[in-house]
């Protein structure tokens, strides 16, 4: 057989493989509002620049006839492309194949693409839409599982790891999104669960549907398991093109600098954004785009834990992560839920050479029986520890209220801020000037002949002398009071004169966080 021949042999089964699971298939697929898995990597990567590999991998199973069936691909796509001319490995499962169901080949090609990504020092994208282990291959599939799962740990904090959840992911397939960097889902399309509805209604005699159970919105609401929500999957892929500009290719790396833009002024100016009355809430995204470049700002996890924002920035051209207590939602306090959000964002920063700005404004750690029986120690505690143990530049800026351990953990100096400054009305205390009032003078107050006009003046009196940023200045614990409108400036500045910052830690295998 000749080369002509060879070559035509080849484009024969080329095609066979790139059909899929079929016409049919691909048809049910479409209708529930389903890309195929080629066309998801497409609309990812930049047009022309996908590489596919082991398109012509086979299954290896022989039992329950498995050896009379074919798997184009194995049920999996592998490759390479690019995305804004950065490079990426991608894999997608594809559902019309078998639904998408993992066996030991399908693993192998799934892992083959993590070592490249890894030995590369490329960022990886995984997009799952499976119906689970193939029991077919028994164990063998919960081998590939184990593979995979261990890669997610050695590529953490060295290669950015993308989840995108087009379908069900169930079972053990679960853990992989869960070990990366960042889980993105589709409204109405994403599936995430340990145990689905029959099994639920079995074991313990409840109904649920898979959508309640653990559709995109309880997975960005409640659970707190996904970063990013999408209604539609275009939507889902631009957020990712626009996240992976934010963020460097790899830990050795600090990410793209871009042009700088000065912010949409006219739309968010900070001297109009705080209330003149300091109990009464406002929006921190506001500040956050009033000093960002051209007030662009992208959330991760923007549903779950809302008295917390987290996100990524650029201030002049320079990426930058956001940590900023939400004073529209409980006060801005800090509890188990927003800990931890706000913790495993500080320590992917840290990891990706990403500087943190903070912003602070939150009475402290939430009180009560429920947080306290929850953890709220511990997990109150990661943010600090992520804090103390990043060492990128960090910045802080205290917009109102810093009191009690809240004013510690937010990256206050103690933890090693690089620099900290405040605005003219923040108020650095132990705790309220109201609560500090009635604890300091309560004999005064309780032995007055009118106790709510003593406990009104000495809650006055204690706000002039202790609720302001004059007093932590004068320890030092502040570097600079400034009037709003500086922030930008000296946001820049910091980061500008932080810009090439080392600091050596003390020599050991690891740390032990309050996980």
């Amino acid at each position: 057989m000749g080369l002509k021949e060879k070559s035509s042999d080849l484009r024969r089964r080329m095609r066979n493989a790139l059909k899929g699971g079929g016409d049919k298939a691909i048809e049910k697929q479409k209708a529930i509002g389903k890309l195929t898995a080629r066309e998801r990597i497409l609309a990812i990567v930049d047009t022309k620049s996908f590489y596919e590999y082991d398109l012509f991998v086979e299954h290896a199973a022989k039992d329950f006839d498995m050896d009379k069936k074919y798997l184009p691909g194995d049920g999996v796509i592998t490759g390479t492309g690019t995305i804004n001319g950065h490079p990426v490995c991608i894999y997608a499962q594809d559902f019309t194949v078998a639904g998408g169901s993992l066996g030991w080949m399908h693993a192998k090609k799934i892992t083959k693409i993590m070592d490249h990504a890894l030995k590369l020092k490329v960022p990886l994208i995984g997009i799952n839409d499976s119906g689970g282990a193939r029991i077919q291959e028994g164990v063998n599939s919960l081998a590939g599982y184990g593979e995979i799962f261990f890669r997610n740990t050695l590529a953490s904090g060295v290669i950015p790891q993308i989840s995108v959840i087009l379908g069900p992911c169930a079972g053990g397939a679960v853990y992989s999104p869960a070990l990366t960097d960042f889980v993105f889902v589709v409204d109405k399309i994403s599936k995430m669960f340990i145990t689905g509805p029959e099994v639920i209604k079995t074991v313990i005699g409840e109904d649920i549907s898979m959508e309640e159970l653990g559709g995109a919105r309880v997975h960005c609401e409640t659970t707190g398991n996904a970063h990013f929500y999408a209604e539609s999957e275009e939507m889902c892929f631009s957020q990712i093109k626009q996240l992976v500009s934010y963020i460097p290719w790899n830990n050795a790396r600090k990410a793209e600098r871009f042009p700088k833009k000065p912010p949409k002024t006219r739309q968010y100016k900070l001297d109009d954004i705080l209330p003149s009355d300091p109990k009464h809430p406002y929006d921190v995204r506001d500040v956050i785009r009033a000093i960002c470049d051209d007030s662009e700002f992208l959330e991760s996890q923007e549903l779950f834990a809302q008295n917390i924002v987290v996100g990524f920035a650029r201030i002049d051209g320079q990426s930058v992560g956001i940590v900023a207590n939400q004073p529209l939602v409980m006060a801005g306090v800090l509890d188990v839920d927003s800990s931890d959000k706000a913790a495993r964002f500080i320590r992917y920063c840290d990891a990706f050479n990403i500087p943190l700005v903070t912003l602070v404004d939150l009475p402290g750690y939430l009180p009560g029986v429920d947080q306290e029986h929850a953890g709220v120690i511990r997990h109150g505690a990661k943010v600090l520890y992520a804090y103390s143990e990043a060492t990128v530049p960090k910045i802080t800026v205290i917009l109102r209220k810093a009191y009690g351990g809240g004013y510690i953990a937010m990256c206050s100096h103690h933890l090693r801020a690089d620099f900290v400054f405040a605005w003219p009305l923040a108020e650095i205390a132990v705790m309220g000037p109201e609560g500090a009032a009635n604890i300091i003078f309560r004999k005064e107050i309780m032995s007055a002949e009118k106790p709510d006009k003593v406990r009104e003046q000495k809650v006055e009196e204690y706000r002039a002398k202790f609720a302001n940023p004059y007093v932590a200045a004068a320890f030092g614990y502040i570097d600079a009071v400034i009037e709003p409108d500086e922030t930008r400036k000296m946001l820049i500045h910091a980061l500008d004169i932080s810009a090439e910052k080392k600091i050596s830690m003390p020599p050991k295998k690891h740390g032990i966080p309050p996980f």
